[in-house]
């Protein structure tokens, strides 16, 4: 199913506010935009969210600041429990150009669910200072997958999306497509910023993700992306965000 997002009429609500949706595994929200900017977080459940500047898995520890005028759309993974901020430009926050993920703290997920709930004014005007102040602190996070624009990088991006356990290293890939593996190298630190065994990880990430959200054991994740044991692919998953695979599956 598909959908595209209500008008929020947020001058009379202040410089935040906050919205609780629940969606069904595979729902989409159509790309769209808005003027201002939006904190897309949900409390259970993984959402694939897609931009002209990549792609992000948010976990529900995690969330994606998107700024104004960025056209997203949304895919869920899983049943999803999503609780947004969206910011008017009044919040004067410091600017932001890109988007990018987050960690969301146990203060700012308990502030988000404060501003859902609401209460008197003074209460509202409370929560959102406090909401703004977390967010002037908030340091980016990985989980972004930025897609190439080079045609070479393209189809090897392209394959490993497709089956990211694919093991072949950047010496094969450059023989698959007609370089040097320097020169593959060079392609993926110009056109997307980061080494290809980085890409590759995240891609993986991205797919363990979204498998461990549909509930597959972190057994079988780990062997459909090419790891060698679980304990391997735990250790990955610890070391780059911060908690065990098995955190993501469904309650």
């Amino acid at each position: 199913m598909q959908i595209l997002p209500d008008d929020l009429p947020l001058g009379a609500a202040g410089t935040v506010s906050a919205l609780a949706r629940d969606y069904g595994d595979g729902f989409q929200v159509l790309p769209h935009t808005h003027p201002w900017s939006q904190l897309i977080h949900a409390i259970s459940g993984v959402m694939r969210v897609s931009t002209s500047q990549g792609t992000w898995i948010l976990p529900p520890h995690r969330a994606l600041w998107v700024p104004p005028g960025v056209q997203h759309g949304l895919r869920m993974v899983g049943a999803v429990k999503m609780r947004t901020l969206y910011i008017t430009p009044e919040a004067s926050l410091p600017p932001q150009a890109v988007c990018k993920i987050v960690m969301v703290s146990g203060l700012l997920r308990e502030l988000i669910l404060a501003a859902i709930a609401g209460g008197t004014e003074e209460r509202i005007a409370h929560v959102q200072a406090l909401v703004l102040d977390e967010l002037r602190h908030l340091d980016a996070q990985p989980l972004h997958l930025p897609l190439p624009r080079e045609g070479r990088l393209k189809k090897i991006c392209d394959a490993l999306l497709a089956d990211p356990g694919r093991g072949e290293s950047l010496e094969d890939w450059a023989d698959l497509v007609g370089v040097s593996s320097r020169t593959l190298a060079r392609l993926f630190q110009k056109d997307l910023g980061m080494r290809f065994v980085d890409w590759r990880q995240q891609a993986r990430l991205a797919e363990a993700l979204s498998r461990l959200a549909s509930g597959v054991p972190v057994s079988s994740v780990a062997h459909a992306l090419g790891y060698d044991s679980p304990a391997a692919f735990s250790a990955m998953f610890r070391r780059t965000l911060g908690s065990a695979p098995r955190d993501c599956l469904p309650g």
